[in-house]
């Protein structure tokens, strides 16, 4: 099925949005009393950059520190989609939120979401992934060239890596995206999944996905072939609301700083940072070139 470059839904379209995973990491009783909990619990969102059903563990782990150094319950949600998260946010039923870098740049313009912290490596440094197209090893295909008149399979609309960054390489090269088949696979590991059962041609594979595909036994390399990389891109953001009270927000990101690694580890493995450091400070700068890239693209916020 051929995609036009800016199928999406729009915000507008999934305001009844539902969750895909909902659960709440245990915190001391004297949550409710607590100030950065008017309601009881803090909520914080997810992007479905995988397995809802394998985000939401590991996840709990993180929220259960936080929410014991903030005092305070700490509710995981995975979010149905990459649009639902930007609304959500914008319409405060978030308190936190960890977007996509491309997902960051629309929450950022429409929710007014504030970078925190992002992911460190075991160094200090900021960690980064890169978006890539594979084909199986005994494919004619050598280049993004030879994916004229072929299949591709994406990840999910509005995913940096999944989709923006492979149109961009395409885009590059010279190739109009009506030369080719695009499908929208639904998320990461089912454009894997799609390459591996043959159904397609090629398929876009973030360093993320393959490092979670290889270690949990889903994708042997020795197979399969990739064809183009793209640039590193720095890891997702978690962020809370610009207008959040500043004490609110200084308090998250105190909290953030100070989790320990073994607290990240889990989360760490699907962004692959392993082993995985201290959360670490980024700003609005450090995504400068997803904004660059969104401008490029000529993106508006039904591009996710």
């Amino acid at each position: 099925m051929k995609i036009p470059r800016t199928l999406a839904l729009s915000l507008a379209a999934v305001a009844a949005f539902t969750l895909a995973g909902c659960s709440t990491a245990q915190a001391p009783a004297n949550a409710e009393t607590n100030g950065f909990c008017p309601d009881g619990e803090l909520k914080f969102g997810i992007e479905p950059f995988e397995d809802p059903s394998k985000l939401e563990p590991a996840y709990q782990v993180l929220a259960a520190s936080l929410g014991q150094k903030l005092d305070c319950k700490v509710e995981v949600q995975v979010v149905e989609d990459y649009a639902a998260e930007v609304l959500s946010m914008r319409n405060g039923k978030l308190d936190i939120g960890q977007f996509g870098p491309m997902g960051y740049v629309f929450a950022s313009t429409k929710a007014n979401a504030e970078p925190l912290v992002s992911f460190g490596t075991a160094d200090g440094k900021l960690s980064t992934y890169t978006a890539g197209i594979w084909v199986p090893k005994d494919s004619a295909i050598k280049d993004l060239a030879d994916l004229r008149g072929k299949d591709l399979a994406l990840g999910s609309v509005g995913s940096t890596s999944g989709d923006v960054l492979p149109r961009l390489g395409l885009k590059k090269a010279g190739i109009a995206e009506d030369e080719l088949n695009m499908n929208y696979a639904g998320g990461h590991p089912e454009a894997l999944l799609a390459l591996t059962k043959g159904t397609v041609d090629a398929a876009q594979i973030n360093s993320q996905t393959l490092a979670s595909a290889i270690d949990s036994g889903n994708f042997d390399p020795a197979g399969f072939r990739q064809v183009w990389k793209s640039e590193a891109i720095p890891n997702d953001p978690i962020t809370v609301s610009a207008d959040a009270d500043p004490a609110f927000k200084t308090a998250v990101k105190d909290a953030l700083l100070n989790l320990a690694p073994a607290d990240i580890e889990a989360v760490g493995k699907f962004l692959d940072v392993t082993p995985a450091g201290p959360l670490i400070p980024v700003t609005k700068e450090t995504y400068n070139p997803l904004f660059d890239l969104a401008d490029t693209m000529g993106l508006t916020e039904k591009d996710i």
